[in-house]
């Protein structure tokens, strides 16, 4: 997997990735040659679903290696401004005019979003509105279904979530 993109991440994003990898090298990929050897042991291999089912998790383990292997080998990791200017690696903390409601999110990659955990992408509709902007903006998005949100944006933090 010769990739040539470059992966822009945290910090707490790259040694996420590295406690993955080795996790898969030091203990999955291990245990699941344990497992094949197991299922090899059990006689026919044409029709033994335990051999097919841990020749899939080996296939998924070693592919997840690769993938992280590239992603950690081509990443730039981000660097923080002291400026109070919104870029990715920053929490911003904002408004959402619509509802009321006030909102903390992390600018993150793409491969590091997690919405649920309030990780979102600069590349997602919101986190392209929120780049290069400051505390006390206000600013409009559209969002994927087309529907256009306004926000001010309160505080610019130099922190994780």
């Amino acid at each position: 997997m010769n990739n040539n993109k470059i992966y822009e991440l945290t910090q707490d994003g790259v040694d996420k990735l590295k406690n993955e990898l080795t996790d898969l090298i030091d203990n999955k990929r291990p245990q699941n040659l344990i497992f094949l050897k197991e299922a090899r042991e059990q006689g026919d291999l044409s029709e033994n679903a335990d051999y097919d089912a841990a020749r899939n998790e080996q296939s998924k383990i070693e592919t997840r290696i690769i993938e992280i292997e590239n992603i950690l080998k081509n990443t730039k990791i981000i660097r923080l401004s002291n400026k109070d200017i919104v870029e990715i690696g920053k929490v911003v903390e904002v408004e959402h005019l619509d509802q009321g409601k006030v909102a903390k999110y992390y600018l993150v990659g793409t491969i590091e979003a997690n919405p649920m955990k309030k990780k979102i992408s600069v590349d997602s509709p919101l986190g392209k509105a929120l780049i290069g902007h400051e505390k006390g903006d206000v600013l409009s998005y559209k969002s994927p279904t087309g529907k256009t949100f306004s926000i001010k944006i309160l505080d610019v933090l130099n922190e994780n979530l």
